[in-house]
């Protein structure tokens, strides 16, 4: 649960970065939402794999 915080924290962190990249384009902006977007999907596989072993240790 703790990771999932951090994923919708991470997620508001850089909705400004996205809104000055597409309405204004940016292009420094484009690339924090990128590096965000990479660290996003670091942590989603991390909270996959966790659900994953519980849910077989729990069998």
């Amino acid at each position: 649960m703790e990771k999932f915080e951090k994923v919708k924290e991470l997620v508001s962190a850089i909705e400004a970065d996205v809104t000055k990249f597409y309405e204004n384009g940016n292009a420094a902006a484009g690339t924090r939402v990128r590096k965000g977007m990479q660290d996003l999907k670091g942590l989603a596989q991390e909270i996959r794999a966790e659900i994953t072993e519980k849910k077989n240790s729990d069998k």
